[in-house]
């Protein structure tokens, strides 16, 4: 959707673990990744939300990439770095 003020909103399904607020999503469309971009805003219907649990929809806006078709595939990771001691 392209919201005023806001820019281009994708209308998401959880179709898989969680999206957590922060974490990176990388676009994939037709198998190829074409992005990889970090969360703007995360919403549940018209609120704002810190996460949104599988099977539940969501309306998800990236900080740069805008250019989101029907079909697009966003998969949330978050990058961890652990020291081996």
């Amino acid at each position: 959707y392209k919201i005023s003020n806001v820019g281009m909103v994708a209308g998401c399904y959880v179709r898989s673990g969680k999206i957590v607020r922060g974490c990176q999503i990388r676009v994939v469309r037709d198998g190829i990744i074409i992005a990889d971009d970090k969360i703007a805003g995360l919403k549940r219907f018209k609120d704002d939300a810190k996460e949104v649990a599988e099977s539940f929809e969501c309306g998800i806006s990236l900080e740069r990439f805008s250019d989101v078709k029907e079909g697009d595939v966003f998969e949330a990771y978050i990058v961890e770095e652990y020291r081996e001691d």
